[in-house]
């Protein structure tokens, strides 16, 4: 989320934060993709993390994206944390380890997604270049400690960097060490929410496997192929990870809402500022915790962004599982789900390879995959041959949509990538552990150079 919401509504009763949600319903010929990637600054000389201040820093390159777009810079206490496309067509953000982010626009097709990245990529190469700066394509940061990490001037972070040692072990490695690529995507009904937030749950641990790209810490092998993937699984269990009541044939919108109600806040916006409520949960600020404060809609909005589920409910469904990864998994990624949940005959047929898969599968999964990745166990069979069959149904749905490039290509060529993986039997991670052990002889810095935009 690249601005937070200030919407003074008052909130009437808990029917209105459910019906937020359920205004988010749209026919299938609105739906959307919306698609979100992070990437790790860097100076070329000498492998060094960007700082936000200074003629080449952080600021520097928000300055200049800001004068070569034209978008609306986003202010915090003084500091341009961020921009806004002027019609809510996009935006870049900033996350608390000066992560770069695109928030793309919705866009109809994987054709559009692409060419967004591309361009944005292309801009921010003409900015980023005379700077001495470039970006890594990684899911986390492979060389410097968290003590080295910048931190940037962004007021909700510095709520969270003080909580979170609170309520987890990771969390500020979460935070200032960690990239994703996600994707946003549209839902016809709360029947139809419900299928793919049951999809998208149960095969969230297969995508961090599919995407797994983040082996190092600190300049050597940390012995996991995702490393932001097993950072999930202790940053704050209470707002992230698998949902139980998800699973149920039942859940619905209103089941999502009760849930969010007892997760603690960050903090609220009033007169411009960021007022800490880490103490208290949303049902308790609803009672009149903060005596002589209304809760309104803004304060809801901003608290659904505040969550970290595998997968996250807003308006739309947030598939939150796969490591940051070079420019073509930023295609990729959306590809991937969009195949599964945006085609009839894909989500009926994930739908019934799925639903007989328990939560306990699936969190055991989820907690095999940081390390096994493809190797993982499923149900007694190595998890590639369940990728190699969701990819299929992925494969069987962008087919159907039919939706072609000038030279005739549907959307199965971004997934590519993927099916570089299923032919080789292993990750990227695993390709870059063996690079590192061999090619690069122990070395990390080859790694700016190989996954660099």
């Amino acid at each position: 989320m690249a601005r937070d919401t200030t919407d003074s509504q008052p909130i009437g009763s808990i029917d209105d934060l459910v019906d937020y949600i359920a205004k988010g319903c749209k026919p299938k010929d609105q739906w959307r993709i919306g698609t979100e990637h992070e990437k790790i600054p860097f100076y070329v000389e000498g492998n060094l993390p960007v700082p936000y201040e200074g003629d080449r820093g952080v600021r520097a390159l928000l300055e200049g994206m800001r004068d070569l777009l034209g978008w609306e810079p986003i202010v915090d206490a003084g500091n341009i944390i961020g921009l806004a496309e002027p019609s809510g067509q996009g935006a870049i953000s900033l996350e608390p380890g000066g992560q770069f982010e695109l928030s793309g626009a919705p866009l109809e097709s994987l054709h559009e997604t692409c060419r967004e990245s591309n361009t944005h990529l292309a801009q921010l190469r003409k900015i980023a270049d005379p700077l001495g700066i470039r970006f890594l394509g990684l899911g986390a940061s492979p060389k410097w400690s968290l003590a080295e990490t910048p931190r940037m001037p962004k007021s909700r972070y510095d709520i969270m960097t003080a909580y979170m040692p609170k309520v987890g072990t990771q969390g500020l490695d979460m935070m200032y060490r960690t990239c994703t690529i996600q994707v946003n995507l549209d839902f016809a009904s709360e029947e139809d929410m419900r299928r793919k937030m049951q999809i998208g749950m149960r095969l969230q641990p297969l995508a961090t496997a599919l995407f797994a790209n983040s082996p190092f810490t600190e300049g050597k092998l940390n012995g996991l192929q995702s490393w932001r993937g097993d950072i999930w699984r202790d940053t704050d269990n209470q707002r992230s990870g698998l949902l139980p009541f998800t699973f149920e044939e039942t859940f619905g919108f209103s089941d999502y809402v009760e849930w969010a109600l007892d997760v603690p806040m960050y903090f609220i916006i009033r007169d411009g500022k960021y007022r800490d409520c880490t103490h208290i949960t949303f049902r308790q600020f609803l009672e009149g915790a903060l005596q002589g404060v209304e809760p309104t809609m803004g304060d809801w909005t901003n608290h659904l962004s505040t969550l970290f589920p595998d997968v996250r409910m807003k308006r739309f469904l947030e598939m939150r599982g796969a490591d940051g990864g070079p420019w073509r998994r930023i295609c990729a990624l959306p590809a991937f789900w969009v195949g599964l949940l945006y085609d009839d005959e894909a989500i009926k047929a994930a739908e019934e390879m799925t639903r007989g898969w328990s939560f306990a599968e699936v969190q055991a999964l989820r907690d095999s995959v940081p390390a096994a990745g493809l190797s993982a166990e499923f149900r007694g069979q190595p998890l590639l041959k369940t990728a190699r069959e969701v990819l299929e149904i992925s494969r069987l749905g962008l087919k159907n949509r039919a939706r072609l490039n000038g030279d005739g290509q549907d959307e199965t060529v971004f997934l590519s990538t993927l099916d570089e993986v299923m032919a080789r039997g292993t990750t990227s991670a695993e390709e870059m552990a063996s690079a590192f052990q061999n090619r690069w002889g122990g070395s990390i810095d080859p790694i700016f150079h190989e996954q660099a935009y």
